[in-house]
């Protein structure tokens, strides 16, 4: 399986933690925030497990803007980041 560097976020979401890994829309939960990380690792690891066996690993990253530098899938790297708002 090839090495994959994602951006993971994690928030609070009533009694649990979210983790997703917004570029591949795979997210996951845990208790902890550590649970939590710990458990969108696996399921971005299953993910890239299923599309490797598929044979469409590298058009899922490229699609979701990811660059492959060797035998590594990195995850773009935002200019800046802001959160804004309309209305």
């Amino acid at each position: 399986m090839p090495k994959v560097h994602f951006r993971g976020e994690i928030f609070r979401e009533d009694d649990l933690y979210v983790g997703i890994c917004p570029e591949l829309n795979v997210s996951s939960f845990g208790i902890s925030i550590d649970e939590a990380r710990q458990s969108l690792h696996e399921a971005v690891e299953a993910f890239i497990e299923e599309c490797a066996e598929s044979g469409v690993l590298d058009e899922v990253m490229e699609e979701a803007g990811f660059v492959k530098e060797h035998d590594t899938w990195i995850s773009r790297k935002p200019i800046t980041e802001e959160l804004l708002s309309v209305g």
